[in-house]
């Protein structure tokens, strides 16, 4: 069976956010040569709309797939279970999640052992407007200058951007550590504008640079559709266009010419030692904020 044998149903069905379901299938038929070489390889994990639902996130396949769906498991440590991943390494899979109403496309930055890429997450705070996120990308830009490195940016669909750096194959603890540090460095440019803060409490409305994109995390694909309103899509821009663009411009509606998130992706980088040898000092977000709200809840225990 090809994508052009799939039998689409309810096409004018609403969605989400004022689109119906063929917005969303017309879209990914569209990107599909752009889409799927960002997913191949990758185990994908959706978020999927079902008519009279919440969206849910699908990880493990349902039993009704088909069998052109390639399949990997993946121990996952959390659930201490086998999870048994989509790769969607071509259009007829891409065509199948669109007719399954998967709307989010979220991918780990691993192909097999190689971590591909350094991602920063730049996430405004409550109400901020998008010029903040640009201003902190930028901070994000020159950190990576300073250190002899470029990287691509995309809007992330929702209200922040993320930004890329392809990388030559790094151990994945030197790749964290390396971003915990470039986070580090662009938040000392404007500290007024930027933080590192993991918990929301202690950023005091600064725009916030998240470096715990690592190890097991994913992120939304370039191209990806969110289930926010109108079906905006995850969308590579141009440095020197960014300031100009807001999230909302590109959507599932959106028609465009070539392929610019490998076109603006520069080529795989070596990490500077120095950077690696800075985040290694740096704690892990997280981990400094489990502790801390472990610490915060026995205060507040014994203050009973």
């Amino acid at each position: 069976m090809s994508s052009s044998q799939i039998k689409f149903s309810s096409l004018d069905q609403p969605l989400f956010g004022g689109a119906v379901k063929g917005d969303l299938v017309e879209y990914l038929d569209f990107v599909a040569d752009r889409f799927v070489p960002v997913l191949a390889g990758r185990p994908l994990s959706v978020w999927r709309v079902l008519r009279g639902q919440d969206p849910f996130m699908q990880k493990n396949v349902p039993k009704y797939t088909p069998d052109y769906v390639k399949t990997v498991e993946v121990w996952a440590e959390a659930s201490h279970r086998q999870i048994k991943y989509a790769l969607c390494d071509d259009k007829q899979t891409l065509m199948w999640f669109a007719n399954q109403r998967a709307v989010e496309y979220h991918v780990p930055l691993f192909l097999g052992d190689h971590q591909t890429h350094m991602v920063l997450d730049v996430d405004p705070p409550e109400g901020a407007d998008f010029s903040v996120v640009v201003q902190a990308a930028f901070l994000i830009r020159e950190a990576l200058a300073q250190a002899g490195l470029e990287g691509a940016v995309k809007t992330s669909g929702a209200k922040g951007v993320h930004i890329f750096v392809p990388l030559e194959k790094h151990d994945p603890d030197d790749v964290a550590a390396a971003t915990r540090a470039l986070a580090a460095r662009a938040e000392e440019l404007d500290p007024s504008l930027a933080t590192t803060a993991y918990i929301r409490a202690e950023r005091g409305g600064k725009v916030f640079l998240d470096s715990t994109r690592a190890w097991g995390a994913t992120v939304v694909a370039a191209y990806s559709p969110r289930l926010r309103e109108g079906l905006p899509i995850s969308f590579p821009v141009p440095w020197e266009s960014l300031a100009g663009v807001s999230p909302a411009d590109f959507t599932v509606r959106t028609r465009f010419d070539g392929d610019p998130w490998t076109s603006l992706m520069p080529a795989p980088q070596r990490l500077p030692a120095d950077l690696i040898a800075q985040g290694h000092t740096i704690p892990v977000a997280r981990v400094v904020a489990m502790h801390e709200g472990k610490r915060r809840k026995s205060q507040r225990e014994r203050e009973k």
